[in-house]
């Protein structure tokens, strides 16, 4: 099971959004901690950004991730769809 990390730019853009969608990214959070490759979160690498994914909050949101040695997860962005993966 790999541990979660958040980067400083994803703190500050959660800290941002309203409450539910930080209760879905919650939930979003825990299954990628359990299971990175459950089902809902439709993990997929993120095109152009060798070791960068991305995961599914909900139908407009996701987050995006990097692998790190010693089965870390480094959660990176947090935002819109579109918006997520132009920076991610």
């Amino acid at each position: 099971m790999p541990r979660i990390k958040s980067s400083r730019r994803f703190d500050k853009a959660y800290v941002k959004l309203p409450r539910d969608i930080r209760d879905k990214v919650d939930k979003a959070i825990k299954l990628l901690e359990e299971n990175p490759r459950h089902p809902s979160l439709q993990t997929r690498p993120v095109q152009g950004f060798e070791g960068v994914y991305e995961a599914r909050v909900d139908i407009h949101y996701r987050l995006t991730y990097e692998r790190l040695p010693n089965d870390l997860l480094r959660v990176r962005v947090v935002a819109m769809h579109d918006e997520a993966l132009k920076n991610p």
